[in-house]
């Protein structure tokens, strides 16, 4: 854990540095929230929430100033003339504080430096009205998410014995994961179920005949015909949280347009939010279905009268099944509607590299979006955790909540006549 976290920090001075230039707050503070989070080691499924939290608050303070586009929750009463960059470290201060009161006395620190350097471009009065309303904001959406239906979690849940059926895999055969997600109050779309998707296929029909062979034969920890770059990015793409990979690209492109303070709030905010609406759309499909995971429904292949799909009682997956159900595919989904935001913010054509605290050294390029898109379906496969029904309508999903909250949340207001 020491190990991970110093490349983490050194990942972050790195960033910070080839991006001096242009830096600032909001990018500042996405920057030390992923440090705090790796400290905590948070579940990945739970990051995509808590991950909001930050950009959402760093947001509406300076959109409530600013007053340029819709809100996230908080009404545009921001006092006029204040420093949006106060506003923005505060919220990002008191937020993470929040999520984090053990590490209190670093974020201290942190914001007296930022704090320190505004001092110098701006007047104090200006900095005291940003730093309360930035408060204000934190303190409002902290209080908003707080009867979201995080807590309490829910009675432990164990799936079901009967062919298709998930229940708790090797190896620790730990209960189902994270079930509440599937019934939280969203950020932007309407309902957890808007956008659910039509269900996995019939464990006897071709589609599912295609989908197991192929799982069986690639995703194998023993697989002679997966290739070696395929191996690599399975294991790369399962290395870091989605939210990590995504907020880290998006951060460096930003960089490159020089995009403003104000860019960049709005890009986190929109893209953070599209991953957590796309966790929670995810995973109430997830529990609805309650689907197998390959390496059940391989060794368990001769128990459903499919004759095509051959049982292996010694089938073991390239990586390790995550405790949750199958269908529909997590990482497909919030990686499609990350993507989708990135490429109506930049352009689907962009070239990007994307790097992971988890395999420093490794890095995957992409001169388009959707290139990463189909990798990141084909991951899952070869790490043999998911079959392609999941990865494709997955993805289908992640784009339709990602389209939903770029048409309905922070959209930049008419002027007015």
């Amino acid at each position: 854990m020491k190990r991970s976290l110093r490349l983490l920090i050194s990942l972050v001075i790195g960033c910070a540095t080839a991006a001096t230039a242009h830096a600032d707050e909001v990018t500042d503070w996405n920057q030390i929230f992923f440090a705090g989070e790796h400290r905590c080691r948070h579940e990945p499924t739970l990051f995509e929430q808590v991950g909001r939290y930050c950009s959402s608050c760093c947001f509406d303070s300076v959109n409530g100033i600013e007053r340029k586009y819709s809100p996230i929750h908080v009404p545009l009463d921001g006092p006029l003339g204040g420093s949006i960059r106060a506003a923005a470290v505060q919220a990002a201060y008191t937020t993470l504080v929040a999520i984090f009161p053990a590490q209190k006395s670093m974020l201290d620190s942190s914001l007296a430096s930022s704090l320190a350097v505004i001092a110098n471009a701006d007047n104090k009065n200006a900095m005291r009205r940003g730093i309360d309303w930035g408060r204000t904001v934190a303190e409002s959406i902290l209080q908003w998410r707080s009867t979201d239906g995080f807590s309490p979690p829910p009675p432990a849940y164990c799936g079901g014995s009967e062919p298709g059926q998930w229940r708790p895999t090797p190896p620790a055969f730990a209960f189902g994961l994270g079930p509440q997600f599937a019934t939280m109050t969203p950020w932007v779309i309407k309902t957890p179920s808007q956008f659910r998707p039509a269900g996995p296929p019939r464990l006897n029909s071709l589609r599912y005949t295609a989908d197991f062979n192929e799982s069986k034969t690639t995703g194998s920890v023993a697989s002679s015909i997966r290739t070696p770059d395929q191996t690599l990015y399975a294991q790369f793409w399962n290395s870091a949280t989605v939210t990590y990979l995504w907020n880290r690209t998006a951060v460096s492109l930003a960089t490159e347009h020089n995009f403003s303070l104000s860019d960049n709030a709005r890009l986190l905010a929109m893209l953070n939010v599209a991953i957590a609406d796309g966790a929670i759309a995810c995973w109430d499909a997830k529990y609805t279905y309650s689907f197998w995971r390959p390496v059940t429904a391989i060794p368990l292949a001769g128990t459903h009268g499919n004759p095509d799909t051959d049982p292996d009682s010694g089938w073991t997956p390239l990586i390790v099944t995550p405790p949750h159900p199958e269908y529909p595919s997590a990482h497909s989904t919030v990686s499609a509607a990350a993507l989708s935001v990135l490429s109506v913010f930049f352009g689907e054509i962009t070239s990007f590299t994307v790097d992971s605290y988890g395999m420093p050294g490794v890095t995957r390029s992409f001169t388009d979006f959707s290139s990463a898109g189909a990798e990141i379906k084909n991951a899952r496969i070869f790490g043999g955790i998911h079959f392609r029904s999941s990865c494709n309508d997955g993805q289908s999903l992640g784009v339709a909540v990602a389209e939903y909250v770029l048409d309905h949340s922070m959209r930049r207001r008419q002027p007015a006549r």
